[in-house]
């Protein structure tokens, strides 16, 4: 621990007390007072890296796969091993279907989060700043939500034919939402002492808007992006169902088809992992945009 030593006055020290204090030197012109600083825990703690702890759990089921893999209380038919998945998915990506499928799935995830995510945010912004917008806005928004996007599937099929568009739409749906509730509750919660503030400084209400709504409400717009990419690629894997020719989930159709477990498997993993980086992604987000706000780290 560091010492910080802050000196005062006598004058400072005067103060009546229930206990006698220590008199004070006359000979001495200032006084001392010596505090202890109590820093963070997150630089006192020191020992294992947490990205390796982070990387624990992970490993661990790894090993139970592999372990039942061998043992032969996991055959093959139910679950390929460890082994034979990384063997597919080496082949896969050397002949070129992996990183294509991969290419096509990410394009039609981040456009359905682009066209979804700006619908849902347009929507906040209006709903959430005048209750007229409220009024129009939100009770529709409320009783679309809870139509489940599946069901969708065969009118955006009627709507847009078999191509790209009913997947992009599809994944547009579903991150519409997520972003909307985010960001209308975000404008709503914004702290009302920002808001005096904004008024005391005579802001316009434009300028207040972007000044102090829009930024206050930026954590929960985040939390939503978050959850938004998530429910992209639930929505991704039911789109991709729809006579998709290329994409993760054709790899996974046909897989399924021809019983490969290990092929289903590998493009699980492949969502995992696109799924991961892109949150990844927005959490370096957070850590820009979002610097100037106190958080808890964890004990």
């Amino acid at each position: 621990m560091n010492t910080i030593e802050i000196a005062l006055p006598h004058a400072a020290l005067a103060y009546e007390a229930k206990t006698d204090p220590a008199p004070v030197p006359a000979a001495s012109p200032r006084a001392i007072i010596r505090l202890q600083r109590i820093e963070p825990a997150s630089t006192r703690r020191r020992g294992v890296p947490r990205i390796v702890r982070r990387a624990v759990g992970p490993l661990m089921l790894v090993a139970v796969w592999y372990a039942l893999s061998v043992s032969g209380l996991l055959p093959a038919e139910v679950l390929a091993g460890p082994q034979t998945v990384l063997s597919s998915a080496a082949g896969l990506w050397t002949s070129g279907e992996l990183p294509d499928a991969i290419a096509i799935s990410l394009q039609r995830a981040l456009l359905g989060l682009a066209i979804g995510g700006s619908i849902g945010t347009g929507l906040a912004v209006l709903s959430g700043l005048t209750r007229l917008g409220e009024d129009l806005i939100d009770s529709v928004l409320q009783m679309l939500r809870t139509v489940p996007n599946v069901a969708l599937i065969p009118l955006l099929i009627i709507w847009f034919g078999i191509g790209e568009e009913p997947k992009v739409a599809l994944i547009a749906l579903a991150t519409a939402f997520p972003m909307y509730l985010n960001v209308y509750a975000g404008i709503r919660n914004v702290d009302q002492a920002l808001v005096e503030a904004g008024r005391t400084m005579n802001l316009s209400p434009m300028s207040m808007v972007f000044h102090v709504v829009l930024p206050g409400a930026l954590p929960n717009a985040l939390v939503g992006l978050r959850y938004a990419l998530a429910v992209s690629w639930l929505a991704l894997v039911f789109g991709e169902q729809i006579n998709a020719t290329a994409g993760v989930g054709y790899l996974m159709s046909t897989a399924r088809e021809m019983f490969q477990t290990d092929v289903i498997v590998v493009c699980l993993v492949v969502y995992a992992l696109l799924g991961l980086a892109v949150d990844l992604v927005v959490r370096l987000l957070e850590r820009l945009l979002l610097a100037w706000r106190p958080a808890f780290s964890g004990a």
